[in-house]
């Protein structure tokens, strides 16, 4: 998966972790009414309420903050190659394609 290297306020550059976008794609919630939801197929008021009411600690709200993005702009189709292959939702390649200008 190619990606643009985009500078930061202070001049980094910014990439997005490819193991966080995996672990989005295929962890599955450990509590809660969604407990063996996959992150990624929780319902999206379910991560505003927790992006409202505050994440849990660690790594879990980490992966529940950068879902919260994910959903709030749409891009949950990219995620679809990064599935498990055994997920009946994993596809080969993305199902939409990012073209410059878009």
């Amino acid at each position: 998966m190619a990606q643009k290297e985009s500078p930061s306020k202070d001049g980094a550059v910014l990439e997005p972790d490819i193991e966080v976008l995996i672990q989005v794609a295929r962890m599955r919630m450990p509590f809660g009414r969604y407990a063996g939801t996959r992150l990624i197929d929780l319902p999206e008021p379910y991560v505003v309420w927790f992006r409202n009411k505050g994440y849990p600690k660690g790594r879990l709200g980490m992966l529940l903050a950068t879902l919260f993005e994910i959903k709030a702009n749409g891009l949950e189709s990219l995620l679809a190659p990064l599935r498990d292959p055994s997920d009946p939702r994993f596809v080969a390649k993305p199902t939409t394609a990012f073209r410059e200008g878009d």
